[in-house]
């Protein structure tokens, strides 16, 4: 006979668990601990299968009754009842971005991408087509966030969105999670990005106008300096910045910094010229007790870099404007001197740490054209000074 609910709050447990059908499969089990729960019995051919249901009397006989009865229509329809009450999990775009964004940017790239990342995700990807199922998000959709973002001003932003939607859709495919990248099919959709190069100066009478004011400089003694080695070296801003004790071999004369710091994810030698060592010997009394060669004022300890906006605003506080030179230009300004000079492209470009084309080979090449790349760093030291006389 078919139970009623009277029937089941008198269940008492037994010594061992024990079981009270109620009709077409459905049954009740009463476990030694007291606690109830639903059964599910069927046949796959000759095999008996059983199938958890809830317990009582968090899920009632009537309830119980029509979750029965569901799962005997799915079996008609041919849809497996064990996939019927544990579906596959349906994997949303959030899901799938934040385990490539794990696997392959966390902990892997520098703080400062992973930021950069992150933060595209967080504002521009997830509050749109986060809760998406990875397979229904199309190109229209993807368009559609993009054209938002367009539509604010944010060329760029725009872009670099859509490269983060596209690598998390590559990974999905690699994984088995998506059959294809609506972003690929966006090529083309999108504005251009205007580029906007670093203003550099170029000109050695322009050039001389600046060593001149650098040399002048009446700002902090660690500015000072930070300002003249970025000259000498002429590595990007956030590697000075972040430039650390620990990486400076003065017996080799050499400033090596790790793949984790630098753009390309390589190790990268800088030679250090006469003048590179003068500066560090003189930090070395000021600075040496911390972590960074060019520490934040606010951390007498050393403990946090400079500021990022530091070299900036001493050569704006030295009368360059941003149309003039940045931070960033001295790199440009290297650059364009020394090929003037006749100093082999190879050798600069390996001094800049640009990417090669074969990035496995690049990888161990990072200390090619070495001694060639020494001279040439004191050669260019020695072209600063005697220019500012």
């Amino acid at each position: 006979m078919a139970l009623t609910e009277t029937q089941i709050r008198h269940l008492k447990p037994k010594d061992k668990r024990y079981m009270i059908r109620d009709d077409n499969g459905l049954y009740l089990e009463v476990m030694t601990s007291g606690s109830k729960h639903w059964r599910y019995r069927y046949y796959d051919g000759k095999k008996e299968i059983k199938l958890s249901l809830g317990e009582y009397p968090y899920l009632g006989l009537k309830d119980a009754r029509e979750k029965r009865n569901d799962l005997k229509r799915d079996m008609e329809k041919g849809v497996d009842p064990k996939m019927a009450l544990n579906p596959p999990e349906v994997l949303s775009f959030k899901k799938v971005a934040v385990e490539w964004y794990e696997k392959n940017i966390r902990g892997i790239m520098s703080e400062k991408y992973q930021y950069k990342v992150i933060s595209r995700l967080d504002r521009f990807l997830f509050p749109y087509i986060g809760d998406t199922p990875i397979k229904e998000v199309t190109a229209s959709t993807v368009l559609t966030v993009l054209r938002l973002i367009e539509a604010r001003g944010m060329n760029e932003t725009t872009h670099t969105v859509h490269q983060v939607c596209g690598q998390v859709f590559r990974y999905a495919i690699a994984s088995g999670y998506a059959e294809i990248n609506p972003a690929r099919d966006l090529r083309g959709a999108l504005a251009p990005v205007v580029s906007k190069h670093n203003a550099s100066l170029t000109d050695p009478a322009q050039i001389k106008e600046l060593l001149l004011a650098m040399t002048a400089f009446s700002g902090s003694d660690t500015v000072k300096n930070a300002l003249w080695f970025s000259a000498y070296v002429f590595q990007r801003p956030g590697e000075v910045r972040h430039a650390e004790w620990v990486e400076v071999n003065f017996e080799s004369r050499e400033w090596r910094i790790p793949a984790t710091k630098m753009k390309m994810r390589r190790p990268h030698i800088v030679p250090l010229s006469n003048q590179t060592y003068e500066i560090l010997t003189h930090m070395k009394n000021f600075t040496g007790h911390g972590r960074y060669i060019f520490p934040s004022i606010r951390t007498p300890n050393g403990s946090s870099p400079m500021s990022e906006g530091t070299i900036t605003a001493a050569l704006r506080r030295l009368g360059f404007s941003g149309n003039q030179m940045t931070a960033h230009g001295f790199r440009s300004m290297a650059s364009t001197i020394l090929h003037e000079q006749g100093w082999r492209s190879d050798a600069i470009e390996r001094q800049l740490s640009h990417v090669e084309g074969n990035s496995v080979k690049a990888a161990y090449n990072y200390a090619e054209y070495l001694p060639e790349r020494r001279e040439m760093m004191q050669a260019w030291a020695d072209w600063l000074d005697g220019l500012a006389g």
